[in-house]
């Protein structure tokens, strides 16, 4: 029987578990819609798919929010779900004056406060008992400008203010509050 190699690390034979880190934050709301209203609609106008808010929804892994339009829309979607930060919506409300602006508008999925969103890219977190994977900065459209304000999309452009997609990776309920 051969002695170990003290200079032998063992996770070359062996791989450790990688710890997942578990955000805590607010949910504020959680919207969902049977439709598109603005993708692929560049030059034509608005659909009128209208948007749900809930208190809680299930996250189906790999498949995305059940009833959500981007639900079981192709497999491995990057953006199964969207994180927007509700900090976002309240400067936009301020820097354009619109006290009432609804977070709906913003078509994103939760409105979560508390949480880093940009360092999820490319990353795995569990939030409320649910493991999501990070995929892509949601960039926003030239609608941002005509459903809030001229200059909004601009606005909303760069650190994260257009807000995290992101796959599920594991199934469960995520509730408001």
């Amino acid at each position: 029987m051969e002695t170990p190699d003290p200079q032998t690390p063992a996770a070359e034979t062996e791989s450790l578990p990688v710890e997942v880190p578990v955000w805590t934050g607010d949910l504020v709301h959680i919207y969902i819609s049977g439709g598109h209203d603005y993708w692929g609609r560049q030059g034509e106008g608005r659909m009128q798919s209208g948007i749900t808010e809930v208190r809680e929804i299930e996250c189906v892994a790999g498949m995305g929010l059940r009833g959500d339009r981007y639900f079981g829309f192709r497999p491995d979607f990057k953006g199964q779900v969207t994180f927007f930060d509700a900090a976002v919506v309240e400067e936009i409300r301020r820097i354009f004056k619109l006290p009432k602006l609804p977070a709906s508008v913003f078509r994103r999925n939760l409105i979560v406060r508390g949480m880093p969103l940009k360092t999820g890219l490319g990353k795995r977190f569990i939030f409320q008992g649910i493991e999501f994977e990070g995929s892509q900065e949601c960039k926003p459209c030239q609608w941002m400008d005509r459903v809030i304000a001229d200059g909004a999309e601009a606005f909303m452009k760069g650190e994260f203010r257009g807000g995290l997609r992101a796959k599920i990776r594991s199934s469960g309920v995520l509730r408001v509050g």
